[in-house]
């Protein structure tokens, strides 16, 4: 693990407090059922088709005095520009296991970049660091990778 600065380890050794967006969210139960309402069903009487209810013919356009069957001009929408549409990013949702001083961490980045005019969100900051690994040397990226000790991972068992 990489040395910590004095503001980092006084931010280990306060509880974090959690803000509304970083808390969790209970799981959704299941909806209990309900027991749905039918209506009785209603048989109606059939229909004596008739004379009158056969449809009646339109008239004919008749054409106008200068030869022409008359039009009705239908208004025109103007045409918008045509807009580029930016394919939509899919998003990958994932969890993980670390260890709490390091993921105290987030909230020192966090109050950080909130001094700094940029606040940012653990994501952003996960992805930032990715983007850093990702520019790294070979040898780099090793020699950071064994900074990082390996810990068990999953779920902790139900006491």
């Amino acid at each position: 693990m990489s040395k910590i600065n004095p503001v980092q380890a006084a931010a280990l050794k306060d509880p974090v407090e959690k803000t509304a967006s970083e808390k969790t969210v209970p799981e959704k139960k299941a909806a209990p059922t309900k027991a749905v309402a039918t209506k009785p069903a209603t048989v109606k009487a059939p229909v004596a088709k008739t004379a009158a209810a056969k449809p009646v013919a339109k008239a004919a356009v008749k054409p106008a005095p200068g030869g022409e069957a008359l039009k009705t001009a239908a208004p025109k929408k103007a045409e918008k520009p045509a807009k580029e549409k930016t394919p939509k990013l899919k998003m990958e949702r994932d969890s993980f296991t670390m260890p709490k001083t390091e993921y105290a961490q987030f909230h020192v980045l966090k109050e950080r970049l909130n001094t700094l005019g940029q606040p940012a969100k653990k994501s952003e900051l996960l992805r930032a660091g990715i983007m850093q690994l990702s520019a790294m040397t070979d040898a780099a990226l090793k020699a950071a990778l064994a900074k990082v000790p390996a810990i068990k991972t999953g779920r902790p068992k139900k006491k």
